[in-house]
């Protein structure tokens, strides 16, 4: 059995997740009311204000570049997790465990 992960295949899921993840979270800023974005945050954050560093006049340009950003990370933080994972299976068959 193969027990290794595609460094690519995850990296393009996680990174693909994080940026699906990013434009969501635009979307509602843009399209909610500004109370009841600043609740759904607060709830999420464990009730945490996070009003005062919400940014309410960013431009679209900066949250496209923020969408590659996050995508960008996600891609290298999956395929760190895979390669981490790989090796981890590989001193796995090398020892004789399963």
């Amino acid at each position: 059995m193969n027990n290794t992960m595609s460094t690519k295949r995850l990296g393009f899921a996680l990174g693909s997740a994080c940026g699906i993840f990013y434009a969501g979270c635009v979307f509602v800023m843009l399209t909610a009311p500004k109370d009841a974005v600043i609740r759904f945050f607060n709830s999420i954050m464990h009730g945490w204000d996070v009003e005062p560093i919400m940014r309410w006049d960013m431009p679209w340009w900066e949250s496209i570049i923020g969408v590659i950003e996050i995508t960008i990370l996600g891609w290298l933080f999956g395929a760190l997790i895979a390669t981490l994972y790989n090796l981890g299976a590989k001193t796995d068959t090398t020892s004789g465990r399963d």
